[in-house]
């Protein structure tokens, strides 16, 4: 019989393993490889740790919080019509909303480590500049603009 042989495996152990943690850290990860996610967060939270805040994890929350969308609008076909009715966020799709515009936002940049750029994602986001608080306030927009259909919220599921 042959001996297995086992490598050492260099895991990332970060440094809150929350939900929250866990949630961005799956949102990074592609193709279902989550080391090379849980690495890039790890260099994330460093990055935020060397542009001078000490706190990353109060960094990441903030600027999750700031990119959050409280209203959305959602289409609605009635009566040969098509409406763009505003709705409320429910919390969960908040934090959804608030990570994947970070991240779209991150991989459009060209010409620096994924790292990097999501850091200078999450310190845009703190301090309520950035892509992604750019694109909430759009959606901000669009749900005042057709504020009159709020009316239609019940139709919509």
């Amino acid at each position: 019989m042959n001996k297995l042989l086992l490598k050492k495996r260099n895991v990332v152990i970060l440094p809150s393993s929350d939900v929250k943690t866990e949630k961005i850290v799956n949102y990074i990860m592609k193709s279902g490889k989550k080391t090379i996610a849980r690495k890039i967060y790890a260099m994330v939270l460093d990055e935020i740790i060397a542009q001078g805040h000490a706190t990353p994890s109060v960094v990441v929350d903030t600027a999750i919080e700031n990119a959050s969308p409280q209203i959305m609008v959602k289409s609605k076909r009635i009566g040969g019509s098509v409406y763009s009715i505003p709705l409320e966020v429910r919390v969960d799709k908040k934090f959804y909303f608030a990570i994947k515009w970070m991240l779209d936002a991150a991989k459009a940049k060209k010409g620096k480590p994924m790292y990097k750029k999501l850091a200078e994602e999450f310190l845009g986001a703190y301090a309520n500049t950035g892509t992604a608080v750019r694109k909430k306030e759009e959606v901000h927009k669009m749900a005042e603009a057709n504020k009159a259909y709020s009316y239609m919220a019940k139709y919509v599921k």
